[in-house]
């Protein structure tokens, strides 16, 4: 099954569009094509991923003709592109891999972190780290091949002409946890002062002093798709990634960051903060 893409969940939603549109039910749709109503419901759902014939077919019952049968076809081949990731596949479980293959067409992320370093903003030995002391044991080869897979995630960050645009809020507590040793550590830190240098990566960082707040339960990322395409939220827990569409669920958690913002530390302040751990302050 191929993981549910940007793409994918643009194709399906025009495709529910478009039926709608037309007054006709999954089932009434699915008999036009001699589908069935599951079949219809999952590429609309985005669960997997219509031909662009069967695309085609379903616009014409539709009555969709010009420039928007044609861009709908058009996106219903770019869905079927393999990305990037694939070749990472074996190291991915269904959940994670949703969430990359979603990662990879974001424009912009805000991200929380309440326990270690956003993987985004990772160096190599803090991923190796991580990797070791991970719930499952790995070898060096396996070890590698995730440690490369998170640094090709980080070249959103320097692509060209279209960079990612990450806010990341991290609390302190994850700055203090010194993840492969005090060397490791300190690069990690170094890290991250260099990468809130670049112009379209902020980095905040939520100081201990600040008490409970709301994100100390765990980890919560939004992703952001561009002006005509819905957000889409994601929290991490131990039996993987969880994502949130709905705009209840997307209020909710975008209200989460938005508190989590207000009492994290300016950049500026975030980075001295960084700066005196360094210095053992």
């Amino acid at each position: 099954m191929a993981p549910k893409t940007a793409r994918a969940r643009r194709l399906g939603i025009a495709l529910r569009s478009f039926r709608e549109a037309a007054g006709l039910t999954l089932e009434r749709a699915a008999e036009e094509i001699n589908s069935t109503r599951s079949t219809l419901s999952r590429y609309e759902n985005a669960l997997s991923l219509p031909s662009p014939a069967t695309v085609r077919a379903l616009l014409m019952h539709y009555n969709v003709d010009g420039d928007e049968l044609k861009n709908t076809i058009e996106l219903a081949k770019e869905a079927k592109k393999p990305g990037w990731w694939v070749s990472y596949s074996y190291l991915l479980d269904r959940k994670t891999a949703d969430f990359i293959a979603l990662e990879s067409e974001a424009t912009a992320i805000q991200s929380f972190e309440p326990s270690l370093v956003p993987g985004l903003l990772q160096t190599p030995d803090y991923i190796r780290a991580i990797m070791r002391g991970g719930p499952h044991t790995l070898g060096d080869d396996e070890i590698e091949g995730r440690v490369q897979f998170r640094l090709n995630r980080q070249k959103r960050l320097t692509a060209t002409p279209d960079p990612l645009v990450l806010d990341a809020v991290i609390d302190e507590v994850a700055l203090l946890r010194k993840v492969g040793g005090d060397d490791v550590w300190a690069e990690q830190l170094e890290h991250l002062i260099k990468l809130s240098e670049i112009p379209h990566v902020t980095i905040g960082v939520i100081p201990i002093s600040a008490g409970y707040h709301r994100g100390t339960r765990g980890s919560l990322h939004i992703l952001e798709f561009g002006p005509d395409d819905q957000p889409l939220a994601s929290v991490e827990t131990v039996a993987g990634q969880l994502s949130f569409d709905t705009t209840t669920e997307l209020d909710t958690c975008t209200k989460i960051m938005q508190h989590l913002r207000t009492v994290a530390l300016s950049p500026e302040e975030s980075n001295k903060l960084i700066s005196n751990l360094l210095k053992g302050q």
